[in-house]
């Protein structure tokens, strides 16, 4: 059991994992019951050692452990990094840099869409992980030292993974396809909270320009009142109330409390008063200055047709290349591409273009048909079906 709990203990394991090319890292924390999470132990490995740190221990400075996120030189490497990748953001303005995240490079490599941790292990070291300690109370101290120990599993393996993944991404020339999905992870976009564009996360469900200006102005008001009282958004508003109300658009204390969905009381509480000054607020708006309601692609038989098929080559192109099909395109990517040759979506763009975005351009085009072979669907190109015909 290797746990540190003084800036004095941090400041030389930082110093001496400072000097290897790439330090393993997880993060336990907690946000069950607020907004922020909760940092509450950092787990760090190098090829020889591996520790914790416990990121709650009265009077420790994580400035060493920040130095060491931030150095150029080693590569840090994280599996599913977003959730911990934001909580360094939260911390310090902060983002791990070189990056290399397990999940994201395992999709790339054929293992599939989303790989957990325990798969990988399971996969690339041949070793069942013991997930006895995995829902337990991190901010409860003093620590046991069998969380402890489960903690630091979850970077001892890392190191072997991420050298497998490594030497895969090297033999098949795709390092380059990792590096371009590692700059998301690494913008701060993309873990600014904003509460005027939270009503993005229900956008479908907006039919009708007054629906989407009610939205707008709930979703942002949920927003930063759950950032300033530091709860979960659920604690303010459920997200079921918060559609309700943006569709039904209650203009008074009494339609406000008549609405099933809304608690008992809240209608006349300081929440319903700043509620309905949303709606009013919503109800407010220029139309025309609302963002465009996007509405169902499938609005043909011809898109929907192309959608399926587009699927289906999709999985085609997974199967050969064995990179995740959800990696390569999005469902809203196909429909995109379905309607627009020139659609501005991730598939017809960089490597997935090269991968996918060209091939699904020929078979919308019907230059490219798609057959079975031995129970396999394969791609057929219309001058291989026919000999002799022009290119």
């Amino acid at each position: 059991m290797s746990l540190i709990t003084t800036t004095d203990e941090l400041e030389a394991a930082c110093l001496r994992l400072a000097r290897h090319p790439f330090v393993t890292v997880d993060t336990e924390f907690l946000r069950e019951t607020t907004f922020w999470p909760i940092l509450c132990v950092v787990q760090l490995a190098s090829d020889d050692e591996a520790l914790a740190i416990d990121a709650l221990a009265e009077g420790l400075d994580l400035q060493p452990l920040l130095r060491l996120m931030a150095d150029e030189d080693v590569v840090k490497v994280f599996h599913a990094a977003r959730q911990d990748l934001e909580i360094f953001w939260k911390l310090a303005g902060v983002l791990p840099t070189p990056l290399f995240d397990t999940q994201v490079a395992a999709m790339v490599c054929g293992y599939g869409d989303q790989v957990s941790y325990s798969e990988l292990v399971q996969s690339v070291c041949r070793v069942t992980i013991d997930k006895s300690s995995r829902f337990t109370d991190w901010a409860r101290r003093p620590l046991a030292e069998a969380q402890i120990d489960y903690a630091i599993g979850d970077v001892t393996y890392l190191r072997d993974i991420y050298k497998a993944l490594t030497a895969r991404l090297k033999a098949t020339a795709r390092q380059s396809w990792l590096e371009d999905e590692m700059k998301v992870l690494n913008s701060p976009a993309t873990y600014e909270q904003h509460p005027e564009r939270a009503w993005e996360r229900y956008k479908s469900r907006a039919r009708k320009p007054r629906d989407l200006a009610t939205l707008m102005e709930l979703a942002a008001w949920r927003e930063s009142e759950a950032q300033a009282r530091d709860v979960p958004r659920s604690r303010v508003l459920k997200d079921d109330v918060l559609i309700e109300l943006a569709l039904a658009a209650p203009r008074t204390v009494e339609a406000l409390g008549n609405l099933r969905a809304v608690p008992r009381g809240m209608e006349r509480s300081r929440a319903g008063g700043e509620i309905l000054a949303a709606i009013e607020r919503g109800l407010a708006r220029d139309p025309k200055t609302l963002p465009k309601i996007e509405r169902e692609r499938r609005n043909g038989a011809n898109v929907g047709a192309a959608v399926e098929l587009l699927k289906v080559l999709l999985r085609q192109v997974s199967d050969e290349s064995g990179v995740a099909g959800k990696l390569i395109a999005s469902v809203d990517d196909l429909e995109a591409i379905a309607s627009n040759d020139k659609a501005d979506v991730a598939a017809l763009s960089g490597w997935r273009r090269r991968l996918f975005g060209e091939r699904a351009l020929e078979l919308k085009r019907g230059r490219l048909a798609l057959t079975v072979e031995n129970g396999k669907v394969v791609t057929l190109e219309w001058r291989d079906a026919e000999p002799g015909a022009p290119t």
